[in-house]
């Protein structure tokens, strides 16, 4: 059985709703701390206001970048990475632009990663896929293009837009397709400990998810 501290270091403690108040990042913020929790998710405007919560305590913050569609221009998410990073974010995680994929330009999709990649300055990269809208297919190319861009991560979903969230097939795809030099994370619906289990078992290597606190206390007790 994973102990408490193992999966806490597995977990991305996250709210991303546009309606998060100053008050819910810092609650965020401290449970996060309590728990021992890899890393904080927040939208960038949050990114200082959880630096702040969080400095000299060994948790990250991560920001996401061309949240939730992915359809910004590669100049923006770029500039955006580079803020949130200027800001003190330890961790991007970026989505990728699947109209591109769809429309069969590979190597525009490259650059967009790779862009964020370089304005991220050596931070962990992780590159949300939203797998419900691709095909098999779709979802090897993207997980080969992250990997050449210098991406860190693959990530299933941005568990919006009321689409499907991680499952353990999309997961297990991922995992065999990038192999072990780059980690996987599953996000969208994991509310409870059997579902986050069963993602690690399936291979991710991390776990994004508002309901950190109650899956620990499911372990705990």
């Amino acid at each position: 059985m994973i102990s408490a501290y193992e999966l806490a270091q597995m977990i991305d403690h996250t709210n991303l709703r546009p309606d998060a108040t100053e008050e819910d990042i810092k609650r965020l913020c401290h449970e996060a701390l309590e728990y021992k929790f890899r890393c904080v998710c927040v939208n960038p405007t949050n990114v200082p206001l959880a630096v702040d919560n969080l400095k000299r305590s060994g948790v990250g913050v991560c920001a996401v970048v061309g949240f939730p569609l992915g359809a910004g221009t590669s100049k923006t998410k770029s500039f955006e990475a580079e803020e949130a990073v200027g800001w003190g974010a330890s961790e991007v995680d970026m989505v990728m632009n699947m109209g591109l994929l769809k429309s069969g330009k590979e190597e525009l999709v490259g650059l967009d990663i790779q862009g964020v990649v370089e304005s991220s300055k050596g931070r962990i990269v992780k590159v949300i896929l939203e797998t419900a809208l691709l095909t098999y297919q779709e979802k090897l190319k993207a997980c080969l293009i992250a990997q050449i861009a210098g991406a860190h991560f693959v990530k299933t979903s941005t568990g919006f837009g009321g689409l499907p969230g991680a499952t353990v097939e999309d997961v297990k795809l991922l995992r065999e397709t990038v192999g072990e030099d780059m980690g996987v994370k599953a996000s969208g619906g994991i509310k409870d400990l059997e579902t986050a289990l069963k993602m690690i078992e399936a291979g991710a290597n991390r776990i994004g998810t508002s309901s950190g606190v109650q899956i620990m206390e499911a372990l705990i007790h």
